[in-house]
């Protein structure tokens, strides 16, 4: 009853933000801005042929002003209405292409003023990449041509890439495309009316609908008119020459892709009745064949809403889902249907039943193969045979399976059986290439007897990456190529199969990552790529991957970093702890190193080694794992194996003769956040505390949070237990909460932030609150970066540095 109550008082809880301050934006120290401004490693992408590699560079952060500009959220998405643009993505404004064999650079010309790229798509012949650039009045499309190394403009600003998620597809080898225009004729914009026409009523009639907590969802009638009038959009065909035409009728589009043969577009498009209860992927839709010229060949499925999917991970829609073309034939879709109603409680023998739907599509679909547990996925390969995929959550088992998709009666055969939380023994995963479609398929060896297998290569020594050959008949394996010290070298993809010559990403503690081509036959190595060490001033700065047991003997791991030219001996330096909590089924996996001290250390604007060049050491990523054994619930005991973690890492540190046990400050993002309130309000371990983007009261989350399955009704004591909201009077130590003001993020809505603050004040505790303008879960602008690493190192300052001894 006490809980209960305590539930309905926070539901009620009414506050107010007093002493409230209007500052402008902050600077942090230039130390830390020439570590933030650095260059960041380009992003690519790896053309068709295996001739070219697409280098994608982004020269810096959004501003707060692109961030207020227009923006909408409805349905759980995120957009600029003016310009039919999402809103918050991180957009590319250099091309650079890099030939695979000479590694010579090409950098491309003409891309628009001022550009804002995004939606790149190779065509299947390699010959172009197609892309979109966002400008002040809406959504062009380019085209590259990579024989010219020149970028062209193939439309005027009419695309609408609200939805799909797919705005421009090729539908042939490299001529013509498909693409979502803005429906200009569809109906007028909706006004709101400034007196309202009656109440929002929602009700329930005794189903359950145990949904997580969201936000931007479509609160009225209102928001229901102006999502269908921005995600509605025009499907258009266009060729190269710009030649384009009108196929279909306008629609709300969540899905277009193209048969293998090019005949045909699987179109799924969302319907009525809108929810206010789920985001958009819940809302029903209809799916439907389409010739290559936008006619109706054939109505596939009419998708129910999904309010009342049941609890629980593996919890999944009534009905057909994972629709999509098989990659490996013309023109067949295959699709997954669960036969327990979606409801992982649900005792069955069969969980899940592929179903295949081939050309001329006059069946209702060929019952294919069954899944004890929830499906997971297919990578089709060449007709006779497909790999398979199975899971179930509370065993973290995952299954791996081959069959044969063109006979009836199909039957699997296990290939892997393993925990996924377990590294060590993980086998890695089967290397696709696309064909000549520019689908997704298996890669074979020697006439289709083998397969190639690709993995992290987890040892007690670090990640050391891996490329095995797989005798589909007998399961063996032969290790062709493994990483090794002083590098930590992962595989991409193949740049000639024949040849056995892939692709690698090669980086070590002082050298940057960078691209090159592997001879796994003669063990050959090119260097593709020169991208240099953005970070000079961190030359003399040590890292050391330290190892260390808590309590229990479950074995513990973190980046330890010091400042340039610090030796034990130096004098004790003021910590930063920054970490983030994780589940394991067993302290076996917990224990086990999923890192690798081969690395380079890359700088994003979350991280907390920017203190290192202002005189703290840095343990980064300190594990903090929270078991449950076979049965248990680890969160029933979260706080007692929390503070095992913290203690282990605090004591690791304290024997290593670098830090100050008395300055030591945690810190985290999100859930790191919550561990960071958790360990303040339950060890005196701690200085100071900095909290971002956080969730603290668990009541506010009732139907689950993190990996919880269990509701606030069915575990009310681990929620109340785990809550720091629930002992911020026990914390002592001066905490910053720094939160977006649109945070949207599942559970972390920025009054977690607001009620932690006023609990806080309320019991006289030392708190600075920190709301972000605009700015959701993950900070984008650079205003706002700047001004969160300001209050950062003003605050590291102010209760490490300055605190007496």
């Amino acid at each position: 009853m006490k809980n209960l109550s305590l539930f309905i008082i926070n539901i009620l809880f009414v506050f107010s933000l007093t002493a409230q301050n209007q500052l402008g934006y902050k600077t942090p120290p230039e130390e830390i801005v020439e570590l933030l401004e650095a260059k960041s490693t380009p992003g690519i992408m790896f053309d068709p042929t295996g001739e070219w590699l697409l280098q994608k560079v982004n020269s810096g952060f959004s501003s707060i002003a692109d961030l207020a500009q227009n923006e909408l959220r409805l349905a759980g998405l995120e957009f600029n209405s003016q310009t039919h643009d999402k809103s918050r993505i991180q957009s590319i404004d250099t091309l650079v292409l890099t030939n695979v064999n000479s590694g010579k650079d090409y950098l491309v010309k003409d891309l628009p003023e001022n550009p804002k790229l995004n939606n790149f798509s190779w065509s299947p012949n390699g010959k172009y990449v197609a892309f979109t650039n966002s400008s002040l009045t809406g959504v062009e499309i380019w085209v590259l041509d990579i024989k010219k190394k020149k970028a062209s403009k193939l439309t005027e600003p009419i695309v609408n890439v609200i939805m799909p998620l797919e705005p421009l597809v090729w539908i042939d080898n490299g001529e013509w495309m498909v693409f979502t225009a803005v429906a200009e004729d569809f109906e007028p914009k909706p006004e709101k009316s400034t007196v309202s026409k009656g109440p929002v009523v929602q009700e329930s009639m005794g189903a359950e609908s145990a949904v997580r907590t969201y936000q931007d969802l479509l609160k009225n009638d209102f928001d229901k008119k102006l999502f269908e009038y921005y995600a509605t959009s025009q499907m258009v065909k266009i060729n190269l020459a710009g030649e384009q035409y009108p196929i279909g009728t306008p629609a709300i589009f969540r899905h277009i892709s193209v048969s293998p043969d090019y005949r045909f577009l699987l179109v799924k498009m969302i319907q009525k009745p809108f929810s206010l209860t789920v985001a958009y992927s819940g809302f029903p839709f209809k799916v439907e064949i389409w010739d290559n010229d936008g006619n109706l060949f054939r109505e596939v499925f009419d998708i129910p809403l999904a309010e009342n999917i049941p609890k629980g991970f593996g919890a999944v829609r009534k009905g057909p889902r994972d629709i999509n073309w098989r990659s490996d034939k013309p023109s067949t879709l295959y699709w997954v249907k669960a036969l327990d109603r979606g409801n992982p409680k649900r005792e069955v023998v069969i969980r899940d039943r592929l179903f295949l739907f081939d050309f001329p599509f006059d069946n209702k679909g060929i019952e294919s193969v069954t899944f004890k547990n929830r499906y997971g996925g297919v990578k089709w390969g060449k007709g006779d045979f497909a790999v398979c995929y199975e899971w179930w959550w509370d065993t973290r088992t995952e299954t791996v399976s081959s069959f044969n998709p063109d006979i009836d009666d199909a039957r699997k055969i296990k290939l892997f059986e393993y925990n996924w939380q377990d590294e060590y023994n993980h086998p890695g995963d089967f290397i696709t290439e696309e064909n000549e479609s520019g689908k997704t398929v298996l890669k074979f060896a020697e006439k289709g007897s083998k397969l190639y297998l690709k993995g992290k290569g987890a040892t007690s020594e670090g990640y050391k990456p891996f490329i095995d050959k797989y005798e589909i008949s007998t399961g063996d394996k032969e290790r062709l190529w493994q990483s090794n010290n002083p590098y930590y070298e992962y595989p991409f993809s193949f740049i000639n199969a024949n040849k056995e010559l892939i692709l690698t990403r090669r980086e070590s503690k002082t050298d940057p990552p960078n691209y090159f081509s592997r001879n796994l036959k003669n063990g050959v190595v090119s260097q593709i790529t020169n991208y240099e060490n953005p970070y000079p001033q961190l030359a003399e700065m040590r890292k050391e991957f330290v190892k260390y047991k808590r309590n229990d003997g479950v074995l513990l791991t973190g980046n330890l970093y010091t400042p340039p030219g610090y030796s034990v001996g130096d004098g004790m330096l003021p910590v930063l702890m920054w970490a983030y909590p994780n589940e394991y089924k067993s302290a076996a996996t917990a224990s086990q190193v999923k890192d690798s001290p081969n690395k380079f250390v890359r700088i994003g604007w979350g991280s907390p080694i920017f203190w290192v060049m202002r005189g703290y050491a840095v343990l980064d990523n300190p594990a903090m794992p929270i078991i449950g054994e076979v049965t248990q619930e680890a969160n029933d005991t979260f706080i007692e194996q929390l503070v095992a973690n913290a203690t282990a890492a605090v004591q690791c540190i304290d024997s290593m003769g670098i830090a100050d046990i008395n300055k030591i400050a945690i810190g985290g993002h999100g859930y790191g956040a919550f561990m960071t309130a958790n360990l303040l309000a339950h060890t005196d371990l701690f200085a100071a505390g900095i909290a971002r983007s956080g969730a603290y009261n668990r009541t506010l989350t009732p139907f689950g949070f993190q990996t919880e399955q269990r509701t606030f009704w069915e575990a009310q004591n681990a929620y109340i237990d785990m809550s720091p909201f629930s002992n911020a009077h026990k914390i002592n130590e001066p905490l910053l909460l720094i939160h977006g003001e649109a945070d949207n993020n599942s559970g972390t809505f920025p009054i977690q932030s607001e009620r932690m603050f006023a609990a806080l004040k309320g019991n006289g505790g030392k708190v600075r609150l920190v709301m972000l303008p605009n700015e959701s879960h993950e900070y984008k602008a650079k205003e706002s970066i700047y001004h969160m690493l300001w209050e950062m190192d003003t605050w590291l300052e102010n209760n490490l540095k300055q605190k007496e001894k």
